[in-house]
């Protein structure tokens, strides 16, 4: 059986979302029309347990249609900060006609396999630009790796990608050491590293990335921004390619 406060809940959403009646109007009735109310309507809905269902439907679409909402105006809002940053990485054409943004971690398994769709995507898209954002989310030594690849991005931009590349690609977890032996096996200037590394430039760009990601609604990595839409998770080249390409074709990432 449902539960008494859970049904008289829903039932006043229902109710309200239907608009037969108003919250102001619901809160005028005596405590015994109110019983009675309470009664008949989950009468009918013991016997039309579909209503329940439906209404449920609903809310959830309502949701998620506010929530896309939320996130394209956030993209809009903040547009220059999410393609054009001086605090971020970018690959392939730097005068690209669509750009895809990819939220990750050096940490993240599903970053390190979402590796061969953005080479996949730029050996096949010559006209499209790609921007890398750090984002640790899976604890300090994320921090520490990402705080090295911004120090390397500041040192080397031409380097970046290889530097990327070797960190997802190597065994093992990813923290500061790590990232510091992959810097100078690359020949990068240990010295100046470790200067950019203290400098605020770094922690302001970490806290630009959070800040777009937490105004996205972003909690894991990979994730992507293409177009007015924000993407979750590592959804393969196929689905990213359509994307892009639908994006460039009709100004939407669902034509």
């Amino acid at each position: 059986m449902l539960n008494r406060a859970w049904l008289i809940h829903l039932v006043a959403a229902i109710v309200v979302i239907a608009g037969f009646v108003t919250p102001t109007l619901a809160e005028d009735f005596t405590p015994e029309q109110r019983k009675k109310i309470e009664a008949i309507v989950q009468d009918y809905i013991m016997n039309n347990p579909a209503l329940v269902r439906d209404a449920l439907t609903k809310l959830e679409r309502q949701r998620e249609e506010a929530e896309v909402a939320q996130r394209a105006k956030v993209i809009t809002d903040q547009a220059s900060v999410l393609f054009n940053s001086t605090r971020q990485a970018e690959v392939g054409n730097p005068d690209g006609d669509v750009v895809i943004v990819e939220f990750f971690d050096y940490n993240c398994g599903y970053c390190r396999r979402a590796l061969n769709d953005l080479v996949k995507l730029l050996d096949t898209d010559k006209k499209l630009r790609v921007v890398l954002k750090e984002f640790p989310v899976l604890g300090q030594k994320s921090v520490e790796a990402a705080q090295v690849s911004i120090a390397v991005q500041m040192q080397a931009p031409d380097k970046y990608m290889e530097f990327h590349t070797r960190m997802l690609t190597a065994k093992g977890q990813s923290d500061k050491n790590k990232a510091l032996r992959v810097a100078e096996e690359m020949g990068l200037d240990m010295n100046r590293l470790a200067k950019d590394m203290a400098s605020p430039e770094v922690s302001k760009t970490i806290e630009e990335v959070y800040t777009l990601a937490n105004g996205l609604g972003l909690t894991g990595t990979p994730s992507y921004v293409v177009g007015d839409e924000a993407v979750f998770g590592a959804v393969g080249f196929a689905q990213l390619q359509k994307k892009i390409s639908d994006f460039r074709n009709c100004g939407s990432t669902t034509c």
